[in-house]
């Protein structure tokens, strides 16, 4: 069995002098040659990857396999029942979109958990469910390739076996199962959709290499090009048939309304769009509410209701109300205003951080006055989660140090059902969250001594 602990301190004992301003420069210059950087902010700025062991992956795959099918459940009884799904709390425009038949089985082909995971107690908690479309799997991947290179990576690897975590052919898979199961017979054209001035766009530049290179015609369209004419999707003169949709729902109809040609075309069955509309049901936060609720345990099997006590920390979407905590009835308002250093504020459809209040960060005033503003939007409150840490190298004025950073652990998961791949985000803030303007990103690799 491989102790994490010792192969971290291996790979840090590697980064002599040289080898550590050899390794620094090789990964700059990579990422200047290769995009990669999140607005104007290199992705990565430490020397060394997260690395997971066998044993701690295949924890993180039986956990996800284990808690996804009562997301399944609480979709579906969503679909069906317009009385339970208002604990999602969708928009009226949302309550719309979701009659839209999306043409393949699942409800997010493509999607993430971001979660904490410590790793010297196998403890996982899933704090978010990123259903609508995860970004960074093309990052995550550019990455590992860097770090493979790296003068540090050739001494560690020989001693461990070091497996990258392919993430893009799992992204194209997706896609296309989703664009057979819609009807799609003839190869697709592909668009990768999204504002062509938001800060990721580096990514689609390597989506589109990549799915150019598997020979399918792609480009990169800004929702504003789009129309809808003659019974067809067009960004010019490219015809699309399948929408790689980057581009946040909200977003698209804040912008454009209920009838931009995007939305028009996917209604009519002249797109098809992966992830679809109807994920924005598992996307908002209060989809951990509703699991998390003890009223809606009757729709769970007895391993089911276990897996989310496991593994989804206490949620509860904030309003004047009595519920349970560990078996006890408590005035929901009264209990979160009075023990705010157990819970964490979060808007059901925000992202990047934003509007998220750390109760033990915050002032009671502020605190209480995040609580009154949630009354008004939906907003989940959740029970605090350990935070886990670890030492990364970084290279800071020619000097090498290595300090310590939390980090979280996110799993990308394909067609609702299994885990392959993980992005991994550190920072020195408790909110580790690359778009709130921190942190940096840092490839994954599942290692194994030799």
């Amino acid at each position: 069995m491989t102790n994490l602990r010792e192969a971290i301190d291996t790979y840090h004992s590697l980064l002599a002098d040289e080898t550590a301003r050899a390794s620094q420069f090789q990964l700059t210059q990579q990422q200047q040659r290769r995009g990669l950087f999140f607005g104007a902010r290199p992705l990565c700025t430490v020397l060394r990857p997260r690395f997971l062991t066998g044993e701690q992956y295949r924890f993180l795959q039986r956990a996800i396999r284990a808690v996804m099918p009562a997301f399944r459940k609480v979709y579906e009884a969503a679909l069906a029942d317009a009385a339970f799904r208002a604990q999602f709390k969708l928009a009226d425009w949302e309550e719309k979109l979701i009659q839209v038949e999306p043409g393949f089985r699942a409800p997010s082909p493509s999607s993430r958990m971001d979660s904490f995971f410590v790793s010297d107690k196998d403890s996982v908690q899933f704090t978010e469910y990123n259903a609508e479309i995860p970004a960074a799997p093309g990052y995550n991947e550019a990455l590992t390739e860097i770090f493979y290179g790296l003068p540090v990576m050739r001494e560690f690897e020989k001693r461990y076996e070091v497996t990258k975590l392919a993430a893009r052919h799992h992204v194209l898979h997706a896609l296309l199962d989703s664009y057979q199961q819609w009807g799609g017979r003839e190869r697709p054209r592909i668009a990768i959709l999204d504002w062509r001035e938001v800060p990721t766009y580096s990514e689609f530049v390597l989506f589109k290499d990549y799915f150019d290179a598997q020979g399918y015609d792609c480009i990169i369209a800004d929702p504003r090009e789009c129309e809808y004419r003659g019974g067809k999707l067009m960004a010019g003169d490219f015809h699309i048939t399948l929408i790689y949709k980057r581009v946040l729902i909200t977003e698209l109809i804040e912008r454009g309304g209920l009838e931009h040609p995007v939305v028009r075309a996917v209604a009519d069955g002249a797109a098809c769009m992966v992830n679809p509309f109807r994920c924005k049901i598992l996307h908002r936060k209060t989809s951990l509410a509703v699991l998390s609720d003890e009223r809606n345990g009757h729709l769970f099997t007895p391993d089911e209701r276990q897996a989310i006590a496991t593994y989804v920390p206490w949620t509860r979407i904030v309003a004047e109300c009595h519920t349970t905590l560990d078996g006890q009835p408590v005035d929901l308002l009264n209990h979160l205003q009075t023990h705010k250093d157990d819970f964490v504020l979060k808007p059901s459809d925000e992202y990047g951080g934003k509007g998220i209040v750390l109760g033990w960060e915050a002032g009671q005033t502020e605190w209480e006055q995040a609580l009154r503003a949630a009354l008004d939007q939906p907003t989940i409150a959740q029970r605090r989660v350990s935070i886990p840490s670890e030492e990364f190298p970084a290279l800071v004025n020619g000097q090498l140090n290595i300090y310590s950073t939390m980090l979280d652990t996110n799993p990308y998961i394909w067609y609702g059902d299994y885990m392959s791949g993980c992005l991994t985000r550190i920072s020195t803030a408790a909110l580790l969250n690359v778009t709130a303007g921190g942190g940096s990103t840092v490839p994954t690799m599942v290692i194994e001594k030799r």
